[in-house]
């Protein structure tokens, strides 16, 4: 597991830390970054005092299974850590599985999220206003109901806090029509690539938030892609629209915390280790799933 020691290693050996997102640090090695994937786990806008063990390595795997799958143009260049030098001090076992080096790129500063079906923040929106960001729905739909066809809804790029949704005009005002347009049917693509690939895994693949920078002129995937952090998995053989649905996501997580006195206001309490070993199988059965493979590090 990547602990603050690590981290606090890596920074003494004079390995410039550039972001350190809730999950993810990025560290400059000269002409790439090296993404380094946590075990931290967030809900409700908090990073929990308990890790996930192998939680990094699974979204890193996963994330490297989509890149080389989906043939759209990303940041990975590689994840073999002997290609670059790491600092004296720091135990190289330890970041394998979980570190990507990529491109620099330049981060658009919007959450593209493609939804497949009505559910979270969409599902409370529809039912205070009949709309998701802005798109008006036909009445009378259930939660989660599946949608003819998936939406772009974009949201703000908060470095603290919760993202907020945007419309999609108030986007194009943001960065541009033309690049707006661009963003919306790349990632509705990438959505529909998902979708069907998930689809054949007996996963339904609910809903992805995605991200983009700019590299060589060219609008580029970043960050992760379509992993339980960033997306709504479901098992499609237990599917029922009009309630919440069992998931592969840290949505587990969050439903457990509804559970508890926390007040969502407050530090966050450490997580029960049923709850950790709990969250860590369903990750890994996510990554085994999707992947036809088995999890390198069970």
């Amino acid at each position: 597991m990547v602990d603050k020691q690590h981290f606090e290693d890596l920074r003494q050996n004079q390995m410039t830390l550039v972001r350190q997102g809730k999950v993810r640090d990025v560290y400059d090695i000269g002409d790439h970054f090296l993404m380094v994937a946590s075990d931290r786990i967030s809900a409700f806008d908090w990073v929990f005092p308990t890790a996930i063990p192998d939680k990094g390595r699974v979204l890193t795997q996963i994330s490297k299974f989509w890149f080389e799958k989906l043939g759209v143009e990303n940041h990975l260049l590689s994840d073999d850590l002997s290609s670059i030098e790491i600092p004296d001090g720091l135990n190289a076992d330890d970041l394998a599985g979980r570190s990507m080096i990529v491109k620099k790129c330049k981060v658009v500063p919007v959450e593209c999220v493609v939804r497949g079906y009505l559910v979270g923040s969409g599902w409370k929106d529809y039912q205070e206003s009949g709309e998701v960001c802005g798109i008006k729905l036909p009445e009378g739909l259930p939660n989660c109901a599946a949608f003819p066809d998936p939406i772009f809804t974009p949201a703000t790029k908060a470095e603290a806090g919760h993202d907020e949704n945007i419309s999609f005009e108030t986007m194009a005002e943001s960065v541009g029509a033309e690049v707006a347009d661009e963003l919306r049917t790349k990632s509705i693509m990438v959505y529909n690539k998902g979708l069907e690939h998930a689809k054949s895994c007996g996963i339904i693949l609910a809903d992805t938030k995605l991200e983009w920078g700019w590299h060589d002129g060219k609008l580029i995937l970043i960050d992760e892609v379509l992993t339980p952090d960033s997306s709504r998995f479901w098992p499609a053989d237990q599917y029922q629209a009009g309630r919440n649905q069992p998931s592969f996501d840290k949505q587990f997580v969050r439903e457990y915390l509804e559970t508890t006195t926390w007040d969502k206001n407050s530090s966050p309490p450490e997580l029960p280790q049923q709850i950790v070993d709990k969250t860590r199988a369903k990750y890994v059965d996510a990554y085994e799933r999707l992947t036809g493979s088995k999890f390198p590090w069970s």
